[in-house]
């Protein structure tokens, strides 16, 4: 088994991984279906042929709880298996987060052209424009601060739900060799 991770991966909102193996997607869903099964007072999910879902099972529920979404694939060129891992929150919340950064970017780019414009024809009448601009900047830096405060505190998790990626095919790897 390769496992690929490079340091761009490791900087992102939401670290991804790659994981070759010999083993067949089919296969690879039967075993991470088994591995969950026996892990089932830790983890839950939801696994089909192509696509899992794992959690970390927590007393605490906060907003960043951590999911690992595997999708496989077949690699024709080197004829084996590649598992594709995203670690990030919820569907829901990661759409709020994007959600929120999409707002206020064309917030943004809205008031400080006002401002531009403004200041191009030599008017005063907006001049709550670049104030805006600013304060517009400030939550932007709020919502990613609150998403970096959401991935600290969630930093065992998504170290529990890696070791969940790899044990659960590292096993029958070494069966199968």
């Amino acid at each position: 088994m390769k496992i690929e991770e490079t340091v761009l991966d490791q900087i992102r909102s939401r670290p991804r991984f790659k994981m070759y193996t010999e083993i067949s997607r089919e296969k690879y869903a039967e075993i991470v279906k088994e591995f969950l099964n026996s892990q089932s007072e830790y983890y839950t999910g939801n696994i089909n042929s192509e696509t899992a879902t794992i959690m970390v099972k927590s007393e605490h529920n906060n907003f960043w709880k951590p999911c690992l979404s595997l999708r496989t694939e077949h690699d024709s060129e080197e004829n084996k298996t590649v598992i594709r891992g995203i670690f990030g929150p919820t569907s829901a919340v990661w759409t709020f987060f994007m959600f929120l950064y999409f707002i206020g970017s064309i917030l943004w780019m809205v008031f400080i052209t006002i401002w531009f414009v403004e200041k191009q024809i030599k008017s005063n009448d907006f001049p709550w424009a670049l104030t805006a601009s600013f304060a517009t900047l400030f939550l932007l830096a709020l919502t990613y601060f609150a998403t970096k405060i959401g991935q600290y505190q969630a930093r065992e998790e998504m170290r529990k739900l890696r070791d969940f990626a790899e044990k659960s095919i590292l096993q029958f790897e070494k069966q199968e060799n």
